[in-house]
């Protein structure tokens, strides 16, 4: 194979043997889709979910804030340990096996996590939980390129993206509900119907996967090295807040146990007869640049799902449920742009739908940082969250496609897995990254602001004044020692404000370095790279 194919010539199909040549399929397996895009959902969804409800979850396990901190981080370094196992169990027994199990070791696990009666027992059936939604996201594509007719894998790209973007943004509306009409444990009996479907919809709407007579010998090194690696540097970033970082000793010793398993995880693979993971194929251009740009993608995404929350919760007071009415609207208008986002897929250059997307993103970005006042509420924020939801399908879509398009079938696993490691691995540095920089923003602004409030100044008496004449009128007495601390609180609101006006102008300048790789990006080949040992002559590219 060319270069200009996508990946040189030297990169080995995953099996042993080449498969014999398979007639492209005709016909869409809608159950099977839709048994798919269920797992990706279920995927995101719960992590998001928990992350929104952890405050009644810890309650209902007696946990402390510390203690309960690792209750989100037990599932989501569980998806990042089993990532690359999932690259080689897929491979061995098929997709449609690995997600049966998978999804009904879930719909089991899901029921019981809320009988729970204490903090270890949690985090342990969080981290099985994990494990199980972990082969989701990874066998996802696999099956859409090698179940989809290819000329429609940029829809079945495009709403692979919808059902990721979809699940992040609606969780705080649901958790909100469950939290205010049922009961928190809803967060996670939600789940049990959504997988107990995708039981049945593999089940009759996708066939036995053939036996693979060459089944490569599974690389235990390689998957003990690789996925705990890549599991601890996780939890070092998603912990490092609460820890102070580098001032931590069990930050450090995350970080630099991490970073000695991946190093060793990558010399393995490349020396080994027999790799887990077929690194060159993670490796080959472009794609590197595309994780790249999916991580960049998810850190301006998921650092906005948090500025969002902040300024509501804190600045305005609002509960979950308050919060998921504004994001919501992030989600909604993605049910419409999804059709969209697949049709420019087909129809002309994945990088201009991906450069729209993050053009859109950035100027939402900038809408919020150059409009935030005190006075916002959840209508203002309404037209930059439109605005981004029409980025994020785009920007999202172009990227996978793009990536698509360098691949040969068979080795979508491994782009799966990879696309799952950057995704979670981006996310999580954009969320601890922003975090910090809130804090640090917000901290910076409440010291200068303090410097123009002090005792004796004529507009802060004043000031004082009209607060304590309010304030005397229903707690007499005390007028003064109110109005005092009506003024610390007007400090901490625009303290609080002026650091998310900064996160979003930093997330602004990050999407924009987002968009030049994308423009220097070397245009993809017409169709999918070598896809002709799949696929029988005559079969057309999907553009």
């Amino acid at each position: 194979m060319s270069e200009a194919g996508g990946l040189p010539a030297t990169v080995p199909p995953q099996s042993t043997a080449p498969s014999p040549p398979a007639a492209a399929p005709q016909a869409i397996p809608w159950l099977g889709l839709t048994a798919v895009l269920l797992g990706t959902f279920i995927s995101t969804l719960n992590g998001r979910l928990s992350t929104f409800g952890l405050a009644d979850i810890r309650g209902a396990v007696h946990a402390g804030f510390d203690d309960g901190a690792w209750i989100t981080t037990a599932q989501t370094v569980a998806q990042m340990f089993i990532a690359p196992i999932a690259i080689w169990v897929g491979g061995v027994y098929g997709p449609r096996r690995v997600l049966l199990d998978a999804a009904a070791a879930y719909a089991v696990i899901s029921f019981i996590i809320p009988f729970s009666t204490n903090l270890p027992m949690l985090l342990a059936l969080q981290f099985a939980g994990g494990m199980a939604s972990g082969c989701f996201i990874p066998l996802t594509l696999s099956f859409l390129l090698r179940n989809l007719p290819p000329r429609y894998w940029a829809y079945g790209v495009a709403m692979y993206a919808l059902n990721l973007e979809l699940s992040l943004n609606i969780s705080a509306s649901l958790e909100g509900f469950y939290v205010e009409h049922l009961s928190w444990v809803w967060i996670f009996w939600q789940n049990v119907p959504l997988a107990v479907g995708m039981v049945l919809c593999l089940h009759f709407g996708v066939p036995r996967d053939p036996p693979n007579p060459n089944r490569p010998p599974a690389d235990l090194f390689g998957f003990a090295a690789g996925g705990l690696g890549l599991a601890l540097i996780y939890a070092a970033l998603d912990q490092g807040n609460r820890l102070d970082w580098l001032n931590s000793g069990l930050e450090w010793g995350l970080l630099l146990a991490g970073a000695v398993l991946v190093i060793g995880f990558v010399i393995h693979e490349t020396r080994t007869a027999h790799p887990g993971v077929d690194l060159r194929i993670v490796f080959a251009a472009p794609l590197p640049r595309l994780l790249v740009l999916i991580a960049f993608l998810r850190l301006t995404i998921l650092s906005t799902a948090y500025l969002i929350p902040q300024y509501l919760q804190v600045v305005r007071g609002f509960r979950a449920l308050q919060v998921g009415q504004t994001l919501i609207w992030i989600a909604a208008p993605q049910l419409i742009f999804c059709p969209l986002a697949g049709l420019m897929l087909r129809r002309t250059d994945p990088r201009l739908v991906s450069s729209i997307g993050f053009i859109f993103i950035a100027v939402a970005c900038l809408m919020v940082a150059h409009g935030l006042t005190p006075v916002w509420n959840s209508d203002q924020f309404l037209p930059s969250q439109m605005l981004q939801a029409i980025g994020q399908s785009f920007a999202l879509s172009g990227i996978v496609f793009f990536g698509v398009l360098h691949l040969r079938p068979q080795d979508a696993l491994t782009f799966g897995a990879a696309l799952q490691t950057a995704r979670l691995m981006g996310g999580e540095i954009g969320t601890a990254f922003v975090a910090t920089l809130v804090r640090v923003r917000t901290q910076t602004a409440s010291n200068l602001i303090g410097l123009h409030v002090q005792i004796g100044d004529g507009q802060v008496l004043q000031r004082l004044q009209a607060y304590g004449a309010v304030a005397g009128r229903s707690d007499t007495g005390l007028g003064p020692a109110r109005a005092a601390g009506l003024l610390g609180g007007m400090v901490r609101s625009a303290a609080s404000i002026q650091g998310v006006i900064d996160a979003f102008v930093v997330v602004g300048a990050l999407t924009a370095l987002a968009l030049l790789l994308v423009v220097v990006t070397r245009p993809a080949p017409l169709g999918p790279a070598s896809h002709r040992p799949l696929f029988a002559p005559g079969d057309t590219a999907p553009s």
